[in-house]
């Protein structure tokens, strides 16, 4: 359809949305000003945005540089379609996808959630995909965001407690991939539905004649194509990088000031990442129903989970908090696992990510899919650990 020639939607210039929005701006500012103070909220909201852009989104957008050129290295030099060809049978019934995205949960797992971007900004990579499949790419990928990262400081929690966590974090990783393919097979069923199963993602014209047992290659020598496939990804992983900042900004800060609390002496002084902790409140109000279905060992560790959905990192250091103060044992460390690689602070890329895969109208289907993904990672986790402990 021409967007030229598409009519943009209209409402009454005055009407109840004008109040019930006004409204509800007033009460979503009051929440915090009540707490905080206005001119505290206002300065920590300001200096939550430049610290995530400053501490985040560059050192984000510096992973999505280097996973690009490494992306497109996989393309240019045939490890994609090997990877299409040998994990197709595995990805398919799993996840309803080719076994080029494979791929993308290498690189994420290496990385961070926006590394998936890279792989989709390649041409070839995404001609593997149906249309309905290609906006799943944001929900596997971050099922594995910042993997090795998570798992590696789980495991190095074992010298402060003494205890190993070696199966714990194993165990995680089971979860984490229970949750993935429950949240990418949701995510897919809401695609298929709109797009339909049939539509490539990339619409060939007739003189490419595409060939499904050929694969696309750039022009010149080895070292040409080499020097050629590493600047042209890396140039991908800038423009994907500046995709993602308004999500970060906006929504990170928004849940970062949800969970976390005042300053360590108690007080509000606007600095960066204070909040009113209302996301732990709900939380603990509700742990008659998440210790039993993840078995934490104390109302504490339910904080990991919820921070986790603004940022993992932030949630792993929580997770050594409590560890260091006995609040949590190798049980809860399987959970911190399973549900910090999948949720991966999704709520503060999920939205700019799937803006840039042009995808604006499944985000509410895609936060709805990834949200029930993770919180099974971490019920899987908790009852494969204890039928791992009867043995």
């Amino acid at each position: 359809m021409n967007p030229e020639t598409t009519q943009q939607p209209e409402k009454r210039e005055i009407g109840p949305e004008n109040f019930i929005f006004f409204a509800a701006f007033i009460a979503f500012f009051a929440i915090f000003a009540g707490r905080m103070g206005l001119m505290n909220t206002l300065n920590t909201l300001m200096n939550t945005a430049y610290s995530l852009l400053i501490d985040t989104v560059f050192y984000l957008m510096a992973i999505c540089v280097l996973m690009g050129a490494v992306s497109a290295l996989f393309s240019e030099f045939g490890l994609v379609s090997l990877a299409n060809r040998l994990l197709n049978p595995l990805m398919v019934p799993l996840y309803q996808l080719p076994g080029a995205a494979s791929v993308g949960v290498v690189t994420t797992f290496l990385s961070d959630n926006p590394a998936i971007l890279s792989l989709a900004e390649d041409h070839y990579f995404k001609s593997l995909f149906k249309r309905y499949q290609f906006p799943a790419l944001t929900n596997l990928g971050t099922s594995f965001g910042m993997g090795l990262i998570v798992c590696t400081y789980m495991l190095s929690l074992s010298i402060s407690s003494g205890e190993s966590y070696a199966m714990a974090v194993l165990v995680g990783l089971l979860g984490a991939v229970v949750g993935s393919v429950v949240s990418t097979r949701i995510m897919l069923h809401f695609t298929a539905k709109l797009y339909g199963r049939e539509e490539d993602a990339v619409t060939h014209t007739p003189a490419e004649n595409p060939n499904r047992h050929m694969r696309p290659i750039r022009h010149g020598g080895l070292s040409n194509r080499f020097i050629g496939a590493l600047l042209d990804g890396g140039m991908a992983g800038v423009k994907m990088g500046f995709s993602i900042i308004p999500g970060v900004l906006i929504i990170c800060t928004i849940v970062m000031m949800l969970t976390n609390g005042p300053s360590v002496d108690g007080s509000y002084t606007g600095a960066a990442y204070e909040g009113v902790r209302l996301l732990p409140f709900l939380a603990d109000k509700l742990s008659f129903i998440l210790e039993p279905l993840f078995g934490f060992s104390s109302p504490e560790a339910v904080g990991v989970p919820i921070t986790a959905l603004g940022a993992a990192g932030a949630a792993t250091s929580m997770a050594a908090q409590l560890v260091s103060s006995g609040l949590a044992n190798a049980g809860d460390i399987a959970v911190f696992t399973a549900m910090c690689m999948c949720w991966s602070g999704y709520l503060s890329t999920h939205v700019s990510m799937m803006n840039s895969l042009d995808c604006t109208e499944l985000i509410s289907k895609a936060l709805i899919s990834h949200t029930i993904g993770g919180l099974c990672a971490g019920i899987s986790a908790h009852w494969i650990y204890v039928l791992f402990s009867l043995f």
